[in-house]
Formats: structure tokens, sequence, C-alpha cells
């Protein structure tokens, strides 16, 4: 094999990108395989998984089976999920739990049995937890632990993906830019780097925080995604954008820290603003029924209230399993100034990306070589409507997935070269910042919780004139090159066109998507949405042989 290295180029077996759990636990696994570089725009413990406090969800107890779980990921998935994907989900979740209790994982447990709660979405208690809100934050430093004992890893922080090396449909590795100490060259401080690999794997989590009002950090803005549809992926269903429906209100802040639906699962109550629940009537399960449904009541009970948030009380509840059970939130609360044991404002915020980059379940993408894992994927599991901690335990069950199957594809036989092609202006610095600032709120205003097709189309008409301006900045700089912060602007703005184009042509509402012009669901749609570059956007009808490839 040929490689054209310089002080910059490095080789692997294996490349990440991503630090959540899904890329973690991908790292750990082919660790086994050979040598593996973790790479992650900002740090290591900058994830949603870090972040996430409800739990995992998997089948643990005798008075629970996969098909219950599998029912009630079809039923929140609102009749877009793959079947097949569910099954693997369900029936290869527990396994993995064991696995990681065996590896040292410690989840919270009650007289020695494992304490599991309820979520949005499920009939059994079925939720894993550890740390009692902290579950995101122990699983991900147990992956982490592990990726640390491993000497074949290494870890580049502050490394940012910019393209893929792709030629013919094969990707090669990664261009990045770094402003890491370890894959700089003497005297420089951030620079291109071109890193080989006979195996890449995308785990860059979701795209939320392209919307002014998230639980998500700033950096989960679909750079992963962007730059796969470039590549040539196929891009599925990215219209459905989950947004949790308790995010901490914060006057005039647009932070929104996220209050756990385990906390619901407890039986807190959402209140109106005469103190009255709002919720019985509009659904069976009353706090707890799907995501979509309850943030999609509680952004309208706003609207009806005149108010910028609802309550969401615990007052009922005993004080000692609150504080036990939900320590971290109760902390931040009180850091906030509000106690979580009494009555907390709380509204909607953008939180899950369910669509992605269209993967089978093996994790294979369109490129060859290319392996999707974690939030940036699209398998199938998640339909319209995320139901509540799948989310965790699809992490685990296709990472570990992707890596068998990557032992089965080999390694690169013949690289071909690729030169350097980025550069850095930081006259453009404050352009970027300016225009991801304009981007959030043409997200919020026109392809929020509840859409139209006048919304949708006035949307896409900002994105392009934005689109424009990045054209005139480069012509009258006189860019011959790709510069840094004109192509993540690209990025950005292609993010916001994957989500508003199909959101436009689904002329209904199902799970995270609503058009207050088309308010029902429409079997003619029951499909799923396709997008890839340089083609018109189609659709795929749900468990045909659509994703056997």
């Amino acid at each position: 094999m040929q490689y054209h290295y310089t002080t910059k180029m490095r080789k692997f077996d294996y490349i990440i990108v991503g630090s959540g759990l899904a890329g973690l636990y991908a790292a750990y696994k082919a660790s086994a395989k050979g040598s593996v570089a973790v790479i992650t725009k900002s740090f290591l413990r900058e994830s949603n998984s870090f972040n996430a406090q409800g739990g995992i969800a998997a089948v643990t107890s005798r008075d629970d089976n996969p098909e219950i779980h599998k029912s009630d990921t079809l039923i929140a998935g609102r009749g877009l999920c793959e079947d097949r994907s569910v099954e693997i989900l369900v029936n290869e979740g527990p396994d993995r739990i064991a696995e990681i209790i065996a590896e040292g994982m410690e989840f919270d447990t009650v007289n020695g049995v494992l304490a599991l709660g309820l979520e949005g979405g499920h009939h059994k208690r079925r939720i894993l937890h550890a740390g009692g809100d902290a579950t995101g934050r122990w699983i991900t430093e147990f992956a982490i632990k592990k990726v640390l004992e491993r000497d074949n890893i290494s870890i580049f922080e502050n490394t940012l993906l910019l393209d893929l090396l792709v030629r013919d449909g094969e990707c090669y590795g990664v261009r990045c830019w770094s402003e890491n100490e370890a894959l700089q060259s003497a005297g420089e401080k951030g620079s291109e780097v071109l890193l080989y690999a006979n195996h890449v794997f995308l785990t860059s989590g979701g795209a939320s925080a392209v919307y002014a009002r998230t639980t998500n950090p700033q950096t989960t803005i679909g750079d992963g995604l962007a730059i796969a549809y470039k590549s040539g992926c196929r891009i599925l269903d990215m219209e459905f954008i989950q947004f949790h429906p308790s995010g901490l209100y914060l006057k005039d802040s647009q932070r929104a820290f996220l209050i756990s639906e385990a906390v619901r699962g407890e039986r807190a109550h959402l209140l109106d603003k005469n103190g009255k629940r709002f919720m019985v009537p509009i659904h069976e399960l009353a706090e707890l029924a799907p995501r979509d449904i309850v943030a999609r009541s509680i952004y309208k009970q706003m609207q009806k209230d005149g108010m910028p948030y609802i309550t969401l009380s615990l007052k009922h509840l005993d004080k000692e399993m609150i504080l036990q059970r939900f320590p971290g939130i109760y902390a931040q609360c009180k850091e906030f100034g509000y106690d979580l044991t009494q009555e907390i404002p709380v509204a909607p915020a953008a939180h899950y990306s369910v669509g992605g980059v269209m993967s089978n379940n093996e994790g294979r993408t369109d490129v060859k070589r290319l392996y999707v894992c974690g939030e940036v994927a699209a398998t199938g599991i998640m339909g319209a409507n995320r139901l509540a901690s799948n989310s965790l335990i699809e992490c685990l069950v296709f990472a570990s997935r992707a890596v068998e199957d990557s032992v089965k594809v080999g390694a690169v036989k013949e690289c071909p070269h690729f030169d350097y092609e980025y550069m850095k202006d930081e006259a453009n610095a404050e352009l970027y910042a300016r225009l991801k600032e304009q981007v959030s709120e043409i997200m919020n205003s026109h392809a929020g919780i509840i859409r139209s097709e006048e919304g949708l189309k006035e949307g896409l008409k900002k994105i392009e004139a934005l689109s424009q301006s990045i054209k005139q900045r480069q012509a009258q700089r006189q860019v011959s090159g790709r510069e840094y912060y004109l192509e993540a602007s690209r990025r950005l703005l292609c993010v916001a066109r994957l989500i508003m184009s199909p959101a436009l042509l689904r002329q209904e509402s199902r799970g995270g998507h609503y058009r207050e012009d088309f308010p029902c669901a429409d079997e003619a749609y029951a499909l799923h949405s396709v997008q890839r570059k340089g083609e018109e956007i189609t659709t795929a009808p749900v468990n045909s042989n659509f994703f056997n490839f």
C-alpha cells in the first residue's frame, strides 16, 4: 500500500469521528481488531450521551419481554419504523447490557436488583439508570475508562471533521482541522490534517443545535450529516426533529437545561396557568404520552395561556425520593433559583434528530468503508418519533454490529493520494457566528414544533439568501480553495435545507413533524423521505428491501 505521508498524515485501522457513547463503544470494540483514532471537535466529555439523564432502555425483568419493547417502539415511531431493525435492537439490547455490566458498568439497584424507571411511551419499567439522573455521564465515563485502558487507541480532541477522503465511492480516511498539538507540525497553532484508515466510523451526533432553543451542546449542528451527504450518502427522514417536552425555562435565555422525562415517569404533573393538569384528556398516558404529543400539547397550551412556559409540579411527590432519584437535576435547578421538589417552569426544546445518514443493520452506508452509528445514523429504528431512552441502547447494539462487519470488509489494498485543500481566514469568523445565529432563528420560526407550507417556503427562501451571501463573500475575498469558516457556513445551511425540504413535501402530520395545514396523518405518506446530493427528494416504502444493501 502506498501512502503519501507528511508529518501531518497518520494511518490507523479505524478512525472514529465523535466521542459520544456510539463512538467510544465502537472505539473500544474496534481496539480488539487494530489501531484506533478517536477525533472529537471539542472535548471527550462534550456530547449528548454524556448529558443524557433519563437512562437506557432494555428488557431485563421477568415481567417484560422484547415483543413488548418492540411494540412500544413501533407505536412511538408512527408507522415509519423498520421491523427488522427494531427486532435487532430489542433482542440484542439485553445482551449488550449484560456485557457491560460484566465489564464493570454499575447501574442503580434496589436490594441487589436493577432499579428500573418508566418513561413516556413505555408500558413496562425497563429504563436502567445510574447515579440517579446521571446515566449518560456514568455510562460515558465507563466507556472512556475502557478506551483509556487501551494503548492502541489515540484520542485527538479539538479536531474538527472537514471532509471524508472519498474516491470512487470508497472512504480512505478523514480530512480535519486540528488544534491538537499531537497532530501539529512544529510551530503551527492549527491546520488541516489528513488521517487515513481502513474503516471510518461517523458517530458525530445529531443536529438539534441548529435551533435557537435546544438541550444539545452548541457543537451539535449536523456537521457529520452534511459531510456524509456531500460524499454521496443517502439522508433519511430529516424532517422529524424531536422536541423534548421539558427544558427548564430561563427568562431572557435560549439555554434549555434538560429536565429528564424520568421526572414525569415518577408522576410529576404538567399544569396550565390555572394549576390544572391538561394532559389527562389528551392521551391515555397523560404526562407519559409519547414525546411528540406531549411537546406539541405543551406548545399549544403555552399559546392558549399566553405564557412562554407551563408548570412542572412535583410538590405532591415524596421529597426524599426526588432528592435521591434526581440529585443532579435538583442541584442544577437550585443553581438557577428553582426548587425541583416544588414547581418549575418548563418549555419544549429541540432535542434529537430522528433522521440521519441511511445505514443498514451492520452500520454500512452508501460509501464503502464508511460506517455510521448513534444519532447521526438512520437505522429505521426511530421511525417518525424516537421512543424515550432507545438512543443509548442503539449506540451499543449497532456500534458492536458495525465493528464485527468491518472485519468482513477487510483492509484497504491501495490508497489514492489526497491533497490538502483548506485554509483559515479569521476575518470570516464573525460572519460564521452571525450566520449561525440567523440560521437558528430561521429554524425556530419556520421549522419548529408546528409548521406550515407558507412558513417552510419562507424559511427555505431565507436559507437560499444566506447561501448567496456566502458565495458573494468568497468572491469578494477571492478565496480560491476551501476556507474553514465559509465551508462551515455551507454545512450549516445544508443541514437547514435537509430538514426543511422534506418537511415541505410531507403534507401530513406524523411523529416529530406537525403541519398545521395538514394536521392529520395520511397513509399515502407512510414512507421514508430520501435525499441524495444531485438528486430530487424521493421516498421509499417501509419494511421493504430498501435497507438491504
